[in-house]
């Protein structure tokens, strides 16, 4: 099996709370794996813990084969981890392309987003970072919009500019936390397809936090279900579906129906 991350008995604790408790999880390379769960089932936390946000009180994080327990978020990112926010998390005073801009290395090896248009690399490399950051934004829909302020845009099209930003920092595993959260259904039919393209075309591996279920079921290769900080279950969309523990978790919640239906 070809691991992209993997967490051993992962814990976490705030004071006599355990948010996320013993979580034993397994990613491969190229799949998409959802993390599904009633409203604080602990799945946001294990994205911070994944991303280095929180650190675990207990457990092991390995990505690549590497212990990362104790790495930084920041040293996370160059190592090739990228996520996406619940809240959105654009800068308000940047356009478009400002906002992919300043997640690419390059920009960051600079240090300000105005070297890339004044002095330092040649204006050959400026131009480079500049069309690949465009390209990001051709893959997300956002091309044609990239002069625009970044939260001028409607908030579905807000998320997929977050995507093309955590594409950005060039990824080996992109998190994305509630992608489809605000979206209509011609919307989630884009997100769909971007999703596609970058695990398929891009070779970046997914992981999704979402509560559509028919968005889940639809874009998944497998799924983990965490109820109270714990893994209650885990498989192919269509185990889930009919697994008694998940049902019953959901069915406490009145979460486990289609966002469409709710």
């Amino acid at each position: 099996m070809n691991k992209i991350i993997e967490t051993k008995e992962v814990t976490i604790r705030f004071g006599g709370l355990v948010a996320v408790d013993s979580v034993n999880l397994v990613q491969r390379r190229g799949e998409v794996l959802s993390l599904i769960g009633p409203n604080g089932a602990g799945k946001t936390t294990l994205f911070n813990l994944l991303t280095g946000v929180y650190h675990c009180t207990s457990g092991n994080i390995f990505f690549d084969y590497k212990n990362i327990t104790n790495v930084k978020a920041h040293e996370r990112t160059k190592l090739g981890i990228a996520r996406t926010f619940q809240n959105i998390r654009l800068v308000k005073s940047m356009t478009v392309l400002e906002n992919v801009l300043i997640a690419h290395p390059e920009c960051n090896r600079e240090g300000l987003l105005g070297a890339l248009f004044g002095m330092g690399r040649t204006a050959g490399k400026r131009r480079q970072v500049v069309e690949e950051c465009l390209e990001l934004l051709d893959i997300v829909g956002l091309k044609e919009m990239e002069a625009e302020m970044a939260t001028s845009l409607p908030y579905g099209k807000q998320r997929l500019l977050e995507i093309a930003r955590g594409l950005a920092t060039k990824p080996q595993l992109l998190l994305l936390d509630e992608p489809g959260a605000g979206m209509n259904g011609i919307e989630k039919e884009e997100l769909t397809n971007v999703i596609h393209y970058i695990t398929e075309k891009m070779k970046v591996t997914v992981l999704i936090i979402e509560h559509d279920m028919k968005f889940v079921m639809g874009i998944s290769d497998r799924i983990i279900v965490l109820d109270h900080g714990q893994k209650i279950a885990e498989g192919k969309p269509e185990e889930i579906q009919t697994n008694p523990r998940v049902i019953e978790a959901y069915l406490g919640s009145g979460e486990f129906k289609d966002e469409e239906e709710a």
